[in-house]
């Protein structure tokens, strides 16, 4: 069993949103609060830069994760800059699978000729600090008590990648 990546598509939607809000309830990868549907996913992409992008992981055609491709800034002179992300299912974690999507992401980032990435991950989230230093991403700083989830400040470990 080999895994494909590919651009999200609508059908691709409902299986972001469950892997999303499977995250948002662990409280250790994201701080967004609100669980998602097919439709708040469908209306990420209605935003999109021509530079941004939304990408699945599939297994025997299940989608088992999500990496996603943001503007770091809509400032002009930020247009090399992007953030990254990728969210797996649990059962798909510890398998290698993350870090080959994200070198996926990564190389999709050099297509888009962006120079500079940037991860953002909870700096208690020391697996998910680790993995983005194997693919060569660097911690800048961290943001002390940078936001809120569920009533608990959290700090936010600053990554980059310069391509």
């Amino acid at each position: 069993m080999e895994e494909s990546y590919s651009q999200a598509t609508s059908e691709h939607f409902p299986h972001i949103a469950s892997i999303y809000n499977e995250h948002i309830d662990r409280d250790d990868t994201t701080m967004d609060e609100r669980r998602y549907s097919a439709e708040d996913i469908q209306a990420w992409i209605d935003r999109f830069h021509d530079r941004e992008r939304l990408y699945v992981v599939s297994i025997d055609n299940k989608v088992i994760g999500w990496g996603i491709i943001k503007r770091y800034s809509d400032r002009a002179g930020y247009r090399y800059s992007a953030e990254t992300s990728v969210f797996l299912t649990e059962s798909a974690t510890k398998k290698g699978i993350g870090t080959r999507f994200k070198s996926y992401i990564i190389d999709q980032c050099r297509a888009l000729n962006y120079h500079h990435l940037v991860a953002k991950i909870f700096n208690s989230n020391k697996r998910s600090i680790r993995y983005n230093q194997a693919l060569g991403y660097t911690i800048v700083g961290v943001q002390k008590e940078v936001g809120s989830k569920n009533g608990k400040w959290e700090d936010v470990c600053i990554m980059q990648l310069i391509l």
